[in-house]
């Protein structure tokens, strides 16, 4: 790979970093052919990106990145780095959680999720339970509908007739 070719790969590191709130640094070092395939391809069908980067090439990238400090990953680029890039905080986690039942990596050298910075692979249990947006914003219209549903419920239950509903009211 010549100068152009590496100055080329660190400005396309940079866009996707500064792009992309949430990536996955991951070791899939030892994977056979095969099996990088179908990490792949598991990716693909999730939505997630997956590249493999030289680490001396990512640094720099890292380097570039205005308004982000990555510096707490340079000692984590060592050996083979794969890049994981999502939309949702959890599913990359969850990815390589389904698919180390079959397979002892990829194994989580550091995640980046919305400024928040985990190193290590013990940390996998605790990204692979943190909520995506679709799954806040779910449970905060469970909570408001509770309520009302607990009223319109208590209502019906009363019987359709005034003094039914008073009683209800008057018991509530």
């Amino acid at each position: 790979m010549n100068k152009d070719e590496k100055k080329q790969v660190i400005d396309q590191l940079t866009v996707q970093l500064q792009e992309n709130n949430i990536f996955y640094l991951t070791d899939t070092s030892e994977l056979t052919v095969e099996v990088t395939n179908k990490l792949r391809r598991s990716c693909f069908e999730k939505g997630v990106s997956m590249t493999v980067v030289k680490n001396t090439l990512l640094r720099k990238a890292m380097e570039n990145v205005e308004g982000k400090d990555f510096s707490e990953f340079y000692e984590t680029l060592k050996g083979a780095t794969s890049l994981m890039f999502s939309e949702t905080g959890n599913v990359p986690a969850k990815l390589i959680k389904e698919f180390r039942k079959t397979s002892d990596k990829p194994i989580l050298k550091g995640a980046y999720i919305e400024e928040a910075i985990f190193i290590g692979d013990d940390k996998l249990a605790m990204l692979e339970s943190i909520k995506s947006k679709e799954e806040l914003i779910g449970d905060v219209i469970a909570l408001l509908q509770s309520p009302a549903k607990n009223v319109i419920s208590a209502l019906k239950s009363g019987g359709s007739t005034i003094a039914g509903l008073v009683k209800t009211l008057q018991e509530k």
